[in-house]
């Protein structure tokens, strides 16, 4: 059988990555405040399991032993999020806790020694539940509360920490969280997503431009989940709803980062929207060509792209907001994750169509990775093959990217440890390190945390 050495540039950057609310526990010590998810998990039916984000992998205490395994196989590079309420528990500036930019700081600090480089994240959506009741990003002041936030955190650590995001997935917090209520705050409202989005990409360029304009040793872009999308059938309706789906999923956070603008089509079809009884409705969102312009500007020095899976679209008359559906293939390979196809060619397809409509624009890998019932063996081990198998192939599908011209740096893989997994709770299992939940949250280094471990080794794998 014909075997190939995959091998990655020198400068490639392996990683892992984590977010504070899904890995800290901690949930009000050292003077934190409450987080929008913190409220939408103490209410069961919220989530899967009835669980909550008290405790959940307890990081909070156990950061030592994190680092340690970090370390032990060989993780240079670790991508992890600030929770805002550590730092303003109100999200005011005037809320300022030390004890909270201590922890990070020391964490931080810590990693250094280990010879782990930190690449900070600044919102993965543990919004301060004061600001929400103030309308959240839906409010223009929560854009300044954000800036305040950012330059305290970069003030402070900007010495010990060179890569830096600003958003993570605003879709994501968008969408789910303000039109389809699966995510925290919980809000079912089309107009208010949008707006939310807008929001976001200011508070983002605002703190870009706070950063060019104060360090020239620093680097910061944005996060955003992409897919690829790919339609049902040759049916016109099809085609349309799948392009839709592109429109409001991908383009609709690239474009103006990129281009200066929202695409024309999706603005069209928002400023004549068909809402659930039929009913034409305007839902766009009012926004000035300077913010657009303010906005490309400040777009920042790269761009990270969360990758999970491709989705194939079809028309659907009573879908609300596209007029579209995701619809599922039985004979496609899946994972256990809302039957996400397992799909690396589309993961190149992506990063192709990506450097086809930027340009050359820097790109992290910065979550990608997969999940399944995972569990210890009678031997005391967690065989977890197939995510192995996931790894390899996604790797060699973002190695062949980068021959073909695609400018990736490095690749993060989610996640370091199994974790609170948002609505899901802990019923969904993304670790290369197992997180026992019935045992003092005790840490076991699964077979894909020695697999990334050697592919780190050798900077490349063989893969059949």
């Amino acid at each position: 059988m014909y075997k190939e050495f995959i091998k990655f540039p020198k400068d490639f950057k392996f990683g892992v990555s984590t977010a504070s609310f899904q890995i800290e526990g901690g949930a009000l010590e050292d003077g934190k405040g409450k987080s929008i998810w913190d409220e939408f998990s103490s209410h069961k039916n919220n989530i899967a399991d009835g669980c909550n984000g008290e405790i959940t992998c307890d990081h909070f205490h156990k950061w030592d032993i994190d680092l340690d395994i970090m370390k032990s196989l060989g993780i240079k590079n670790y991508r992890f999020s600030i929770a805002w309420t550590r730092i303003f528990p109100t999200g005011k500036i005037e809320s300022y806790n030390e004890k909270g930019m201590l922890f990070y700081e020391n964490l931080i600090k810590e990693m250094l020694k280990r010879g782990i480089t930190p690449y900070v994240t600044l919102f993965h959506w543990d919004l301060p539940l004061e600001l929400q009741k103030k309308g959240g990003f839906n409010n223009k002041q929560t854009i300044e509360d954000f800036l305040s936030y950012s330059k305290t955190v970069i003030d402070r650590l900007s010495p010990l920490v060179k890569n830096w995001m600003t958003f993570n997935e605003p879709w994501v917090f968008s969408f789910c969280g303000h039109l389809f209520g699966n995510h925290a705050p919980g809000l079912k409202d089309l107009k208010t997503a949008l707006a939310v989005t807008h929001n976001i990409l200011l508070a983002h360029a605002k703190t870009v431009e706070y950063v060019k304009n104060n360090y020239s040793d620093l680097e910061i872009g944005i996060v955003n989940n992409l897919e690829q999308i790919v339609s049902a059938s040759d049916k016109e309706e099809d085609i349309q709803a799948a392009k839709r789906w592109n429109l409001a999923f991908n383009s609709w956070y690239l474009d103006p980062l990129f281009k200066g603008e929202y695409p024309k089509e999706l603005v069209q079809y928002y400023t004549n929207h068909l809402d659930e009884n039929n009913n034409i409705e305007n839902v766009m969102i009012e926004y000035s060509d300077e913010e657009m312009k303010f906005i490309q500007k400040n777009c920042g020095d790269f761009l990270g792209i969360n990758y999970y899976t491709r989705r194939i679209i079809a028309f659907d008359s009573g879908n609300y907001h596209l007029q579209a559906k995701h619809i599922f293939r039985p004979t496609i390979k899946r994972s256990n994750f809302e039957s996400w196809e397992v799909n690396p060619e589309a993961f190149y397809d992506l990063l192709i169509d990506v450097k086809k409509q930027y340009g050359d624009i820097k790109i992290y890998i910065s979550e990608s990775g997969t999940c399944g019932d995972d569990f210890i063996g009678e031997d005391g081990c967690v065989h977890d093959e197939y995510r192995i198998e996931y790894l390899r192939r996604h790797f060699a599908a973002v190695q062949q990217a980068i021959v073909d011209g695609v400018n990736i740096k490095g690749y993060f893989v989610w996640s370091l440890l199994d974790n609170f997994e948002w609505g899901f709770g802990f019923t969904k299992r993304f670790g290369i390190v197992f997180t026992d939940y019935e045992d003092n949250q005790n840490r076991i280094i699964k077979d894909s945390g020695h697999f990334l471990s050697h592919v780190i080794r050798k900077n490349g794998f063989i893969i059949d």
